[in-house]
């Protein structure tokens, strides 16, 4: 039994880490932090939890939440684990943190994508990028371990095989991502309001989009070469969910059936990642409603030979294996436990 604890659990993706957590039966779950609810029973901000448990939010204490924890999960605001993070290690915990500030492997990303002056680089050396199916291995030994954006996510995933295998013009690649509400968290804003959000799609950050930076990271050392894409995010009216679509531009005349056997390759021993070839019914490419509340990843794809497009699409949970999912399937890898235990749930229909 692992001792975990939580630092900033209020929020949707707190919310949905202590939803796992509270299920997995190898973890004991010690404090979960939030300032300004502390004190409060953490079914006060997650309802769902009623009944589940006793705990209440407690007040910031890096010294407290070390001296009980083994693991920390850090899901606090993009900038504050910068200042959190390096004193949980000093302690000797080990960090699973949910904010974009271990991710970016060069400094200078975070002032372009972040407006943060980052100030431990030292960090960003050692931080391991939190994608199982891409760093299973380092994650294992893994002191802090970053996991990745959803959108980034939903992308990498299913570009991949792609990258891999040569198959398509990395200098042409772009991402059409859509998101529904929860990915903006859950402080409201003009944007996230249901009177402007709903019954309509709307770009947003259209160009520079921060998960841009995640994304050309890991295809690069994928591809061994730069790979710059081009990535916009919609906001639709769903309140779970991602679905990406990549165009890319295929370097040779390819086949169906070849295509699935490269992604089959990389993809059959892993656990969350699902490939939909099913040309019935209407679930014949990856949708987002199936994988809610789930850890998949279902990734699909077809074939445009008028434009010699190979038109990747992926769908995921934003919250789940687009954050608190991940961050268990981490937990799982680096205390030795099967990957799926806490998470082996099956979404629902309709």
């Amino acid at each position: 039994m692992t001792s975990v604890s939580i630092m900033g659990g209020s929020g949707y993706v707190g919310g949905e880490l202590l939803r796992l957590l509270f299920a997995h039966p190898e973890c004991e779950l010690q404090i979960v932090t939030s300032r300004k609810y502390a004190g409060e029973p953490l079914y006060r901000t997650h309802p769902n939890l009623r009944g589940i448990t006793s705990l209440r939010f407690q007040k910031e204490d890096l010294e407290s939440v070390a001296a009980k924890s083994e693991i920390v999960f850090t899901a606090l605001p993009h900038g504050k684990s910068l200042e959190v993070v390096p004193k949980l290690l000093d302690y000797g915990v080990k960090v699973i943190d949910l904010a974009a500030d271990f991710r970016l492997k060069d400094a200078a990303n975070y002032k372009e994508y972040y407006a943060l002056e980052h100030t431990r680089a030292d960090l960003l050396e050692s931080s391991v990028y939190g994608l199982p199916e891409l760093h299973r291995a380092q994650i294992k030994d893994a002191n802090l371990v970053s996991v990745p954006g959803c959108m980034a996510t939903a992308a990498i995933l299913s570009l991949t095989p792609a990258i891999r295998n040569g198959w398509v013009d990395t200098e042409r690649i772009i991402i059409d991502a859509k998101i529904g509400s929860s990915g903006a968290g859950v402080n409201p804003t003009i944007a996230s309001h249901h009177s402007e959000r709903a019954g309509g799609v709307r770009p947003y950050m259209v160009a520079g989009h921060r998960h841009t930076a995640e994304v050309d990271q890991e295809l690069s050392s994928i591809a061994n070469k730069t790979v710059h894409v081009g990535f916009t995010p919609h906001a639709v009216n769903m309140i779970r969910g991602i679905l990406s679509t990549a165009h890319t531009f295929m370097l040779q005349t390819l086949e169906p059936r070849s295509v699935f056997k490269g992604f089959r390759a990389e993809y059959e021993n892993e656990p969350f990642v699902r490939l939909i070839s099913d040309k019935k019914g209407l679930y014949g490419l990856p949708n987002p409603k199936l994988t809610l509340g789930t850890n998949y990843c279902d990734i699909g794809f077809e074939i445009d030979p008028h434009s010699r497009r190979l038109i990747i699409f992926s769908a995921i949970d934003n919250l789940t294996k687009g954050a608190a999912g991940e961050a268990v399937q981490c937990f799982n890898i680096m205390t030795n436990h099967d990957e799926k235990t806490g998470l082996s749930m099956l979404g629902i229909h309709p």
